[in-house]
């Protein structure tokens, strides 16, 4: 508190007070900033650890500990600095674009980060407070000379989130993820390390083979907006700790920004477009400014699955939304997991799945050969979710499926507090193809020749029935969102149109960009099952639209004439004819003024990889779990114990045994004894 802001408040008092009072009030600002500067006079001897140490001490922990248990107290890690050094680090990677190194970090960097740290710690810190700030932005330049009301009123009006909000956020993330990391189901694989959109169309490929029911969801009505109360509940089964959980409450509680009334924004969109109606200038990134994303990876987001483009986000909890939507649906994943149990009822007539669940319902041979002939079938449930939307197989009746979407919709409105419409829960047949992620999932009925021997030694040839489950790329969601692109218009025989954000780029720059965007495309669609037909697709399409903007800008007039210059993948430089006397392209190269050309990759259907038909192993898991409960095993004494006394019981030696018995032999015995004059091992006489 300043001396002026002390005047001010102060009651109407005689001055002898009043001096007494002053007095006494600085001596005591000035003993406590002594204070202030004495402990953070040399911050950099507060960072002893590592943080990756730390952190996988909390991976080790929650994952060597059972999975009902909750962790009552995490406050001690967020008084951990170096926790918060590494947050700073992420966070300014994510503004500037570089991962700043810990020995780089300013002094005075160091004593913001303290400073938001006891804030936290002490309860004293303000979700989107952007009028006093702990922790600036690197981004930020120095304030030199105090805000004007108007700069401060756009700051405090601008939905741009504060730099230290994503600081924190990155600590509270890298302390919860490893406790509720252990607690989620398998079935999940969305906004988590170590799974992807690939790992759920493998696993669709392996696993729902001869289901005949599906069951497709929508939940991203929650991405949007869930009660507090509802992830509160869910966090505390985990996590008891009071400061964390009052961080969490006030992050869901806190509005983003604040609203502007329409006419002042009419108004001050009326404006700008008036301003904007001139030339565009370009703009000018700053020193640290990161640069925009390119051309190719902005054009493959565009490509994004309908469940794939939602991304959760609650009040300020930024990145740590993602996490808590997971942890609410993880109720409806626990729930399902316990349905797939109770459902399954075997029957010994069935071809696959006989005895129990993983019974004969994995093939090597993938994809899986399933039979569809007969009256006697094992009733079997699968279930898979990303994100908002998950997928159910169901081997059975329709009437079971009706039954567990009416369950479905009951238990999100007690547990989650959302309400579903039939709409949102379709039952489709598998003949009919489900769409998910991008994916059609359908099969194909084939007739193979089984032959076996009868009695009598005689062999019996006959024609089977069955199903092959097939998962193919979406042509007509790749033409969609080609024509949102403006790169073809039509839709039963679309036409390519010309690249036109890329007008003013070379060539070579041109055909790089592209290349990237197709090896994205084909690293997509890896396991579709038309995987070189879709891939072709994008590849004619992006070959005929750069042919086109190569034709406008070159004035070539037409692609034959295009092509007939640069070669069908556009290798070849092309020129302006208006400019003969430029250099030829060759010379230009090795003089190195100019980028080598690429190809479109591509051009060739011979050049498309074929669909990856890899076997997704049975009850796999990522490799970080993997890893972190092989090394939770052999951090356990009674692991070893159990090892050795496995191998003793076996009459079996462990190769240091082995090793000091030859070494002994060779002392005792010489090395005649293993030798011989041809070189092979001699017997004792």
């Amino acid at each position: 508190m300043s001396v002026r802001t002390f005047i001010k408040h102060l009651p109407c008092i005689s001055s002898l007070s009043f001096s007494r009072s002053l007095s006494s009030q600085i001596q005591i600002q000035n003993h406590e900033t002594k204070h202030q500067i004495h402990q953070q006079q040399d911050p950099y001897s507060l960072l002893k650890q590592d943080p990756i140490q730390i952190l996988l001490s909390i991976w080790v922990k929650t994952f060597s500990s059972p999975t009902s248990i909750s962790f009552p107290n995490l406050t001690g890690f967020l008084s951990k600095l170096d926790l918060w050094v590494l947050a700073y680090q992420r966070a300014s990677a994510h503004v500037t674009g570089t991962f700043p190194p810990r020995s780089a970090l300013h002094y005075q960097t160091l004593n913001s980060l303290i400073s938001l740290q006891n804030a936290v710690v002490r309860s004293g810190f303000r979700w989107h407070h952007k009028t006093h700030q702990f922790l600036r932005s690197p981004n930020d330049p120095p304030l030199t000379r105090p805000l004007s009301n108007t700069k401060l009123k756009a700051i405090i009006q601008s939905n741009d989130p504060c730099f230290q909000d994503r600081v924190v956020q990155e600590v509270l993330l890298m302390v919860l993820e490893p406790v509720f990391e252990p607690r989620f189901s398998a079935k999940s694989h969305a906004f988590r390390p170590g799974r992807s959109a690939h790992t759920v169309i493998r696993t669709v490929r392996s696993s729902f083979a001869g289901y005949l029911w599906f069951l497709k969801g929508d939940l991203s009505e929650l991405l949007d907006y869930v009660h507090c109360d509802v992830i509160l509940n869910c966090v505390e089964k985990g996590v008891k700790d009071r400061k964390i959980l009052s961080l969490i409450k006030s992050a869901l509680k806190g509005s983003i920004g604040i609203r502007i009334s329409s006419d002042d924004s009419n108004s001050d969109f009326d404006r700008k477009t008036k301003k904007r109606k001139g030339a565009t200038k370009k703009k000018i990134l700053n020193e640290n400014e990161p640069k925009p994303d390119p051309y190719w990876l902005r054009t493959f987001f565009n490509f994004s699955p309908e469940e794939a483009a939602k991304v959760p986000s609650y009040g300020h909890c930024g990145i740590l939304s993602p996490l808590l939507a997971n942890v609410c649906l993880n109720e409806l994943d626990q729930m399902m997991e316990a349905k797939i149990v109770e459902y399954f009822r075997p029957n010994k007539l069935d071809s696959i799945w006989k005895d129990s669940i993983s019974d004969g319902s994995h093939n090597s041979a993938w994809p899986e050969f399933v039979p569809s002939s007969g009256n006697e079938k094992t009733r079997k449930m699968d279930y898979i979710r990303y994100g908002g939307h998950f997928l159910i197989g169901i081997r059975g009746p329709r009437e079971d499926a009706v039954q567990i979407r009416k369950e479905i919709i009951e238990f999100c409105e007690r547990n989650l507090g959302i309400r579903l419409d039939v709409v949102k829960v379709e039952i489709e047949h598998i003949t009919r193809g489900i769409q998910f992620l991008d994916h059609i999932i359908c099969r194909r009925v084939i007739y193979p020749t089984l032959r076996y021997t009868a009695s009598g030694g005689k062999i019996v040839s006959e024609k089977g029935v069955g199903t092959m489950l097939s998962v193919t790329a979406s042509l007509q969601h790749c033409i969609r969102r080609f024509r949102r692109l403006e790169l073809v218009k039509g839709d039963k025989d679309p036409e390519p149109l010309p690249c036109n954000p890329m007008l003013y780029s070379s060539q070579a720059h041109t055909n790089s960009q592209m290349n990237k965007f197709l090896e994205t495309m084909a690293d997509w669609y890896r396991y579709a099952d038309n995987r070189k037909k879709i891939v072709s697709f994008c590849a004619y399409v992006i070959r005929s639209s750069l042919a086109k903007l190569y034709a406008a800008r070159y004035r070539l007039k037409s692609r034959a004439k295009v092509y007939r210059i640069a070669t069908r993948d556009l290798s070849r430089p092309l020129r302006e004819s208006s400019n003969n006397s430029a250099p030829e392209y060759s010379d230009l190269l090795r003089m190195g003024i100019v980028d080598a050309i690429e190809g479109v990759q591509f051009a060739h259907m011979s050049s498309i990889p074929s669909c990856d038909y890899t076997p997704f192993p049975k009850d796999w898991v990522p490799d970080h779990e993997r890893l972190l409960r092989e090394y939770i095993r052999l951090q356990d004494p009674k692991f070893f114990c159990d090892l050795h006394r496995s191998i003793k019981r076996q009459c079996l030696g462990l190769p240091q045994d082995e090793i000091s018995e030859i070494v002994w032999d060779y002392k005792t015995l010489g090395v005649w004894r293993y030798q011989s004059n041809d070189g092979t091992e001699t017997k004792d006489d």
